[in-house]
């Protein structure tokens, strides 16, 4: 639909998601696209880490109550249940003060009570799941989604009949740009010193088995390589060395970090890794498995299949398994970078635009 000029008319976009980064950042590799189409967006979230996320990108936020979505009996699912109620309503308040043309899910357990309330005002949704296998949280907004997007062509199968497609997922161009000699004067690094540097990470939340690992093994480690360390936040480790950084959480300079950083070793969330691969980084995944559903470990084994990590089970992390593995890394690091070459990927972003476009439109 064209307006008196010819051009797409302006679309007012709710988007909503939250629990770990891997929620929220994606909407902002969206953000050039919509801007440059002068859409009017706004987030929906809770008080957790999405706030301040959401708000650094200047974008409006509104906080609604929310709770864990459990798989298992407890005493707490009622009372988060009552939680999920309050924000529910709190979600229709807005979405019909605001009036959204649509809203865009990244999915956590805080999109839910938005979608549901969405689907009250008869505000169209769209979701986008990350993971090989969809989560709770996508299951249930599928009930009342117009479309459901996804990143791994195996995601389908785990869909159902309902409305779906696959558009990979979106990367932020703003990590292509950034300065190795920048990352490696950020962590104090000699850039004349001709080591690799491993980037070792375990996403927003850290990964505290991750951590303690790589603590009995820094000293021999750092024989031999530079080390640029996300702990998480609070997780720091006691540990100086002139080859070591530790950051708890970084953001503007997280594309310095990723251009200074040769090897990776990551958890295995969706996000993450696929931004690894777009910026070709040989990957040593150790995916969550303990509290976790499993979707780690199926994202994890999708990319060793492709050649484009290689993977270390958690249930097997040891001091000794560790270095075993990043041995095995750098040996067979050229050839994962030949392997990631090939990948292409598609425009996940402007795909995903255009399906929020689309489902804006009424109708008939």
């Amino acid at each position: 639909m064209l307006d008196a000029r010819g051009q797409a008319p302006s679309l007012k976009v709710c988007l909503t998601g939250g629990g770990t980064a891997g929620h929220v950042t994606p909407h902002f590799a969206l953000l050039p696209g919509m801007r440059a189409r002068a859409w009017e967006v706004f987030y929906i979230g809770s008080r957790g880490l999405e706030q301040p996320l959401v708000e650094a990108q200047g974008i409006a936020f509104h906080a609604v109550a929310t709770g864990k979505l459990r798989r298992y009996l407890s005493v707490k699912n009622l009372f988060d249940l009552f939680k999920v109620g309050c924000g529910c309503l709190q979600a229709l308040f807005i979405l019909a003060r605001e009036r959204p043309d649509v809203v865009f899910s990244k999915g956590g357990f805080v999109a839910v009570p938005v979608a549901w309330a969405a689907w009250v005002l008869r505000i169209p949704v769209i979701s986008h799941e990350s993971d090989v296998t969809p989560g709770l949280a996508t299951r249930l907004i599928a009930k009342v989604a117009r479309q459901i997007l996804y990143t791994f062509p195996d995601t389908k199968a785990h869909l159902g009949g309902v409305s779906a497609a696959h558009v990979g997922t979106p990367i932020r161009m703003e990590l292509f740009q950034g300065s190795r000699q920048a990352g490696l004067e950020l962590c104090g690094f000699d850039a004349g010193e001709s080591l690799p540097t491993y980037l070792v990470m375990g996403g927003s939340q850290g990964a505290q088995r991750v951590n303690e690992a790589l603590r009995e093994i820094l000293p021999e480690l750092l024989t031999r390589a530079r080390v640029i360390h996300l702990t998480g936040a609070g997780k720091s480790l006691d540990f100086r060395h002139p080859r070591y950084k530790s950051f708890e959480f970084v953001q503007g300079e997280l594309k310095d970090l990723f251009a200074a950083a040769d090897l990776v070793v990551s958890r295995a969330g969706a996000n993450s890794i696929f931004e690894f691969l777009a910026l070709k980084k040989p990957m040593l995944l150790v995916p969550l498995e303990l509290g976790s559903r499993g979707d780690q470990v199926i994202n994890a084994e999708a990319f060793r299949k492709n050649g484009w990590a290689t993977v270390l089970r958690d249930k097997e992390l040891t001091p000794e398994t560790f270095m075993a593995a990043l041995a095995q890394l750098e040996a067979g690091a050229p050839a994962m970078r030949a392997k990631q070459a090939a990948f292409t990927g598609t425009d996940a972003a402007g795909r995903i635009l255009a399906a929020i476009a689309a489902a804006a439109q009424p109708r008939g």
